[in-house]
């Protein structure tokens, strides 16, 4: 296997791997890059309807950012840290939080610093029973850089958050489960086929309807209810008028499967 970021279309849905096993899939500059310019080509992709990422070999999903890396950064001043290592991380994050497809974290081992930042990002994760997670950059005297510090509260609240951050100590899937940043935990050989099985019953429905929701929640769930009911009507005009609306309209009434056309092209007047 080469490359820094493994591509394999499965039915539609894209399998994502992270590639330095020997390095427990850390999270270099170049794999960071190499990972966004492939969320790029998808997004464009008509073919490629949804995401699963997981990491390589037997260990980890990804151990975080890669150490050594940053602390060259570091060493050229914070201007360099920020620039190479912060920012770059929150674009990944930031990234697969927006990402119009839905992104399924398949997290078969250790997600520590930023591979637990993604599976807080991506808007749903499965966690295999081998699964470890931690919140460890107070181990390195400094805060999370990849937006730990804001998705987590936000998942789990306040104070759990508070004593996971500060206490950098792992915790298990199953906490993982109770805090929110996971959806599932099953069977480390079941974990595979139990996101691909979750892609599956996510791509029957229209893709736009799909997208709409992602934005709605992403765009909204930071606001004011005001602000984001505003987010979801908005959302919503911008299906009324397709297609798959129609479709899934005609379909229900008529006691019968649909058949999207995934097209944002407006249907005529009156059909």
């Amino acid at each position: 296997m080469t490359g820094l970021v493994l591509s394999e279309v499965r039915d539609g849905v894209a399998v994502l791997t992270l590639n330095r096993p020997e390095k427990l899939n850390a999270l270099n500059y170049a794999l960071i890059d190499r990972l966004l310019a492939i969320l790029d080509a998808i997004e464009v992709d008509g073919s490629i309807r949804a995401v699963i990422l997981t990491g390589a070999g037997e260990r980890a999903f990804s151990a975080g950012g890669d150490i050594h890396e940053f602390s060259a950064s570091v060493a050229l001043g914070p201007d360099a840290a920020l620039r190479d290592f912060v920012m770059r991380g929150q674009r990944l994050t930031a990234r697969l939080e927006a990402f119009r497809k839905p992104v399924i974290a398949a997290v078969n081992g250790l997600a520590f610093g930023g591979g637990c930042e993604i599976t807080e990002a991506v808007p749903l994760a499965i966690a295999s029973e081998r699964a470890s997670f931690a919140k460890p950059e107070i181990v390195l005297a400094m805060p999370p850089t990849f937006g730990g510090t804001q998705r987590l509260p936000r998942l789990a609240g306040r104070k759990r958050a508070l004593e996971l951050l500060l206490t950098g100590e792992a915790f298990s899937p199953q906490r993982a489960l109770e805090l929110g940043l996971v959806n599932q935990v099953v069977p480390h050989d079941d974990l595979m086929p139990a996101a691909l099985e979750l892609a599956q019953r996510i791509l029957r429905h229209s893709q736009l309807a799909v997208a709409s929701i992602l934005t709605a929640v992403t765009r909204g769930i930071n606001q004011s209810i005001a602000e984001g009911l505003m987010v979801e009507a908005e959302q919503f005009a911008r299906m009324a008028p397709t297609a798959d609306l129609r479709e899934g309209l005609d379909a229900w009434i008529a006691r019968r499967e649909p058949s999207y056309s995934g097209s944002w092209t407006r249907t005529a007047a009156g059909e």
